[in-house]
Order: C-alpha cells, then structure tokens, then sequence
C-alpha cells in the first residue's frame, strides 16, 4: 500500500464496529450511538447516521412545564433533540473530547455546556446558578442527572478529576467546571484580589466551592458562555 494513498488513508480513519453497546467512541472526539429506539442529544450535535434515523426538536411540553420555565428563567442556549429509529448516530461537539459515564442509580452534576447525549431513562433536572449568573458572560447554568443509563459529556482537550473530602475542599473556576458528583452543592465565593490578574470584567474573581465527599471534573480551558439573547 502507497504511503498517503487514500486507501491508506481510508484504512486509518474508516469506522469500526466495537460492540461496546450503545455508546461508543469512534475516536476520542466523536460519539457512535447504535440506536435502537430513541435517544436525547445536544441540538446540532448530529455529524452523520446511517439507517432510519428521525431527529425531533424537544418539544415545549416534551419535559414538563416546570423545565420549561426554568430554561427561560435560565436564558441558555442548549437545546436537545429527540433521536428516534434504528440506525448508528455520530455526534460530536466543536472537537471537544468525549467521556461516556454509565449511571448505575447515582447522579452527576453536567454543565448545561457539556452535556452531549443520554438514554431517556436518565431522569435530569436544570439547576440555575442565580448567584453568578450576572458575574459571568450569559450567566452559567447545570444539568442533574440521575438513575441508571449512559451519558456523554464533553470538555475541551482531557478533563481532570478532583476528589473532593470534608478536609480539603476544591476551588474552581465556572468557565473551567465541567461536572461534579451529584451529593455535591457549590459555595460561590470572590476575591477581589485576584481581579488584576484575571481580569475578570465584573471586577470580581468568581471561584466554585466545593465541600464535602465527592468529585469535580475541570477542563484546561476557560469556556464562555452566551445566552440566547446575545446569541445572532
């Protein structure tokens, strides 16, 4: 085989069957979904599928009115979509990286940012951040996840995993947070000294506490966020 040919080519990047089950990563940056029947993912994270494939915008009354309200309240931008039929889904998110966490009657703590796709059988909840919502570009927001069932989540480049006890809590940066164990409720706390080298444009340092037994995952990047008013 020639060297760059593109049979070589195709060799090197062309998908493969794992039979890992219903989430698998194709590579690090994209999600296989072998669906079977339906699945909630990030609106416009769909690269490519194969097979009988419906794709569905979550309706106004797809998760209670009471979900719907805070989603307004929260001002975001994510949306969901409904993968419906039976085929093989790849989804990805702006080459973030992708971890798949299997659910087994526990509950994690997503940044709304970060979610990417679950199996309907994961009950979820948005949780607003009202206290740092004005501290931060279009205001932070996350999505509690709990019960048994896969999720993908993302972050830019590899997360890091803080483990977090009743003598040495974790300070975090929002924009670097990607998720948190679900028993774990975050202290928003500032220091203004630290404005000068952060520059943070509200003249406040706005960090996350985390108390308690648990973990954090950040990312090695600060993400901003924009509501769906700044959004064109």
């Amino acid at each position: 085989m020639n060297r760059y040919s593109i049979n070589e080519f195709i060799e090197k990047t062309k998908q493969e069957d794992k039979g890992e089950g219903l989430f698998e990563l194709e590579t690090p940056r994209m999600l296989e979904v072998n669906l079977q029947s339906q699945v909630w993912a990030k609106a416009g994270a769909m690269v490519s599928y194969r097979g009988q494939i419906k794709f569905e915008r979550e309706g106004i009354l797809d998760h209670g009115l009471g979900k719907l309200f805070k989603k307004a309240l929260s001002g975001e931008g994510t949306s969901l979509m409904k993968a419906v039929g039976d085929g093989k889904l790849y989804l990805a998110d702006q080459g973030k990286k992708i971890s798949i966490l299997q659910l087994t009657g526990d509950s994690i703590f997503v940044n709304g940012n970060d979610l990417l796709a679950f199996e309907p059988s994961i009950s979820w909840d948005i949780k607003l951040m009202r206290r740092v919502a004005g501290m931060l570009s279009g205001g932070l927001f996350n999505i509690k996840l709990e019960g048994s069932g896969m999720v993908a989540i993302t972050s830019h480049y590899e997360p890091l995993t803080l483990l977090v006890s009743e003598s040495n809590p974790v300070y975090t940066d929002p924009n670097a947070t990607v998720a948190w164990s679900g028993n774990l409720e975050p202290e928003f706390v500032t220091d203004v000294s630290l404005k000068t080298f952060l520059g943070r444009g509200s003249g406040e340092s706005v960090q996350m506490k985390f108390s308690g037994n648990g973990f954090v995952v950040v990312q090695p990047y600060e993400e901003v966020y924009y509501s769906q008013s700044s959004q064109s």
